[in-house]
């Protein structure tokens, strides 16, 4: 069996995709009532043993509506009027999604002090601005 990459640690098993081909919907002519141009790709994410489980979660999340309640991600392409343009699409497709998922998140935003410089700069910044508004008022009849 073949092994698909994905990224550089990461590859699939070419058998662990499934494909199923129907007739698409759109353009094409006479073609469209007699050729199986649409292609429906299969990955059983769930139980491949090719993903880590952190890929595994943020695949299925990521996945969204792709993703069926057995854990699978289904990819359907039928945007070009031959069912190999088709499959290399839902491929391609598929390989930048478990590529999206395989980046790890980024760490979390860590909260810091202001420094004491800041908290003097943006006092010293309310006090202009009230002194400004002072100013704008009527004058005094001293």
């Amino acid at each position: 069996m073949a092994r698909i990459p994905v990224t550089a640690r990461l590859s699939i098993d070419e058998s662990e995709l499934e494909e199923s081909f129907a007739r698409a919907s759109g353009a094409g002519g006479q073609n469209i009532q007699k050729v199986e141009t649409m292609v429906q790709l299969r990955f059983d994410a769930r139980h491949s043993p090719s993903l880590p489980e952190p890929v595994r979660e943020r695949l299925l999340k990521l996945a969204g509506h792709r993703a069926t309640a057995a854990g699978e991600v289904v990819i359907t392409a039928q945007q070009f009027r031959t069912q190999a343009r088709n499959r290399e699409d839902a491929l391609e497709r598929m390989l930048e999604l478990i590529r999206e998922a395989a980046k790890p998140p980024p760490p979390k935003r860590r909260a810091t002090k202001p420094t004491l410089g800041s908290k003097k700069r943006r006092l010293e910044g309310k006090s202009q601005r009230g002194e400004t508004k002072r100013l704008r008022g009527k004058p005094t009849g001293d």
